[in-house]
């Protein structure tokens, strides 16, 4: 069974997240909150496997509180679940550490099996989300690369997995593989081996 956390500003959104959730057998839902401040306080306490989270709420918002959580090397792996789907919401939650986003307008087996996949820190995107992330990455990028990103290259120049630059730079795997499709993007490069060779030959990594 899976233990969820709630996290909404709006009390229908938790009841109905709740009555869906607390439905199937497959989950248990051991807590709910209204703000980004009650979810980190609760993530400590209550330890669940997956916390769903809104981004946009009063006080602390959604993208704080999966950096605080992370911070305080709370383990539960974090699935956003808003009606916002803009390129910076996307990127932004993704590179605070957050396993997976979904929509509101999902299905719910959607919800379901992305609940399930997130548990077992499975990157989760609802096809809408990655059909713009993707778009976003493939577009020529004219700016650098950022320092998150040398630091996720310079692990893999190195040898590292996607599970062990995570670990090192204490980002989800999921981080992880969003820095490197931007690595990729602005290298001119479709996979690890060949974003090194570009990376060598283009000043950012030396022998």
């Amino acid at each position: 069974m899976i233990s969820l956390l709630i996290v909404d500003d709006h009390p229908v959104v938790r009841d109905g997240l709740r009555g869906m959730f607390s439905a199937d057998p497959r989950f248990e839902v051991v807590g709910e909150v209204g703000d980004g401040a009650a979810a980190i306080a609760a993530g400590e306490q209550l330890r669940p496997d997956v916390i769903l989270m809104d981004l946009r709420m009063p006080r602390t918002d959604g993208v704080t509180a999966i950096k605080e959580l992370a911070k305080r090397g709370v383990s539960a792996r974090v699935l956003v679940i808003t009606t916002y789907d803009t390129d910076d919401d996307v990127l932004a939650a993704i590179e605070a550490g957050a396993t997976g986003y979904l929509l509101k307008e999902a299905p719910n087996e959607e919800l379901f099996r992305a609940v399930e996949a997130a548990a077992q820190g499975q990157a989760v995107l609802s096809p809408t989300v990655a059909t713009r992330l993707m778009g976003q990455v493939r577009q020529p990028a004219s700016e650098p690369l950022s320092q998150r990103e040398l630091e996720v290259l310079e692990l893999v120049a190195a040898g590292s997995t996607n599970r062990e630059a995570a670990e090192r730079l204490f980002i989800s795997q999921a981080t992880v593989k969003t820095h490197l499709l931007r690595v990729y993007a602005k290298v001119g490069a479709n996979d690890r081996a060949a974003a090194v060779a570009a990376a060598f030959s283009q000043g950012y990594l030396t022998p």
